[in-house]
């Protein structure tokens, strides 16, 4: 797992002690690892980067629930494996409603926060390989001219040429011209990759 892309596990708690036991059991195993002893702490001190989130759900200040609402609001984006203790159950509930991956309730065992992070990680690495291919086809698009644009929107719909020549008022042969500067732009081998990419395309839209 760690021959792939390069992951963090932020640990946001208020408990020195927790944040100390975590991140040695974390570092044994071979994960990168920063803490932050407040969810303040995290928001002004996170550089962004892959990862999982191992958070308190209970903190003075701005508790688990309001950082995870803020990091919606600012778009960062990871697996959250929220930390509980007794009696706060009911706010672990509603983090997993906000999106968070799973809780743990204090005290847990260092074999269940290992499997859970490794998870989470899986995940974000998953999460971010994703992100980047969609980027680089939105790169790819960027570089098409606006015809080019016109005639791989009607191509991936299922018009042929000459339905596009007559959509367009061109030739099938400058149709046919434009398309394969599409596919090249689009480093397409097949029309089925061009449908593909037009479907990652319309998640940024």
């Amino acid at each position: 797992m760690h021959d792939q892309v390069d992951a963090t596990i932020y640990i946001v708690d208020d408990d020195e002690d927790f944040r100390t036991s975590m991140q040695w059991l974390l570092e044994s195993a071979n994960h990168k690892v920063v803490t932050f002893e407040s969810a303040r702490d995290f928001l002004t001190n996170f550089k962004g980067g892959v990862g999982c989130m191992l958070l308190d759900v209970r903190m003075p200040d701005v508790n688990g629930l309001a950082l995870q609402q803020i990091m919606q609001e600012r778009g960062i984006h990871m697996p959250i494996i929220v930390i509980s203790g007794h009696g706060d159950i009911q706010m672990a509930v509603s983090a997993m409603k906000q999106g968070a991956m799973d809780f743990l309730e204090k005290p847990f065992s260092g074999d269940a926060v290992l499997h859970l992070v490794d998870k989470a990680l899986t995940r974000a690495r998953k999460a971010h390989q994703q992100r980047s291919e969609i980027q680089e086809v939105a790169d790819c698009y960027d570089s098409l001219s606006r015809r080019e644009r016109e005639v791989m929107g009607l191509v991936v719909d299922g018009h042929a040429n000459r339905e596009i020549a007559e959509e367009l008022g061109i030739s099938p042969k400058t149709v046919e011209v434009h398309r394969s500067r599409v596919m090249s732009k689009m480093r397409a081998g097949s029309l089925a990759v061009l449908v593909q990419q037009a479907a990652k395309i319309k998640q940024l839209q």
